[in-house]
Order: structure tokens, then C-alpha cells, then sequence
């Protein structure tokens, strides 16, 4: 298992990137959260098996229709296990 911080930054807020993430966690089975930052990023923190991640991050990318990223800045960090949902904060 391994756990990624990111921040997500674009046309990212107001978009339903949120719900996009959420969904998309859900798809790739990561337990963590995602939520807005006050400089207009989004935050998502995830944990899950490596592989989960490759196509997640690529979806994320692309974003939904309304979204525009422009960035995603990625850091690995030591699992802790402390999540049993990905949830929308």
C-alpha cells in the first residue's frame, strides 16, 4: 500500500472536481479525501495498492468536462491506514 499527497491546481474548484475524485477513488478502491484549498487548488490525499494509482492520476489529468488542470504536484507518503471510505471534505 502506498499513500500520495497531491494538489491539483487549474481551473479545479467550482467544477465538481470534487465529486469527480470521489468517484473516481471509488472506481480505483483509495480511501483517503479530497477538498478545496483557499489559493483555488484542490487537495487529495490517498492511500491504496500502486498500480490503483497509474490510471487514477491519468483520469485526474484529464478531469471532468468543466475542469482545466494545469498541474498536479505529487508526494509519496508512509501509509498509515487510517481511512475506510474516500470522502469529500
Amino acid at each position: 500500500m502506498i499513500r500520495v499527497h497531491m494538489f491539483v491546481s487549474g481551473m479545479v474548484q467550482g467544477v465538481f472536481f470534487r465529486q469527480f475524485t470521489v468517484e473516481l477513488a471509488h472506481e480505483f478502491d483509495l480511501k483517503g479525501w479530497v477538498k478545496n484549498t483557499k489559493d483555488g487548488r484542490v487537495e487529495i490525499v490517498a492511500e491504496g495498492e500502486p498500480q490503483q494509482f497509474v490510471m487514477f492520476i491519468a483520469k485526474l489529468k484529464i478531469g471532468p468536462e468543466s475542469a482545466e488542470v494545469n498541474d498536479i504536484v505529487i508526494e509519496e507518503e508512509k501509509p498509515t491506514g487510517e481511512f475506510k471510505s474516500f470522502e469529500r471534505r
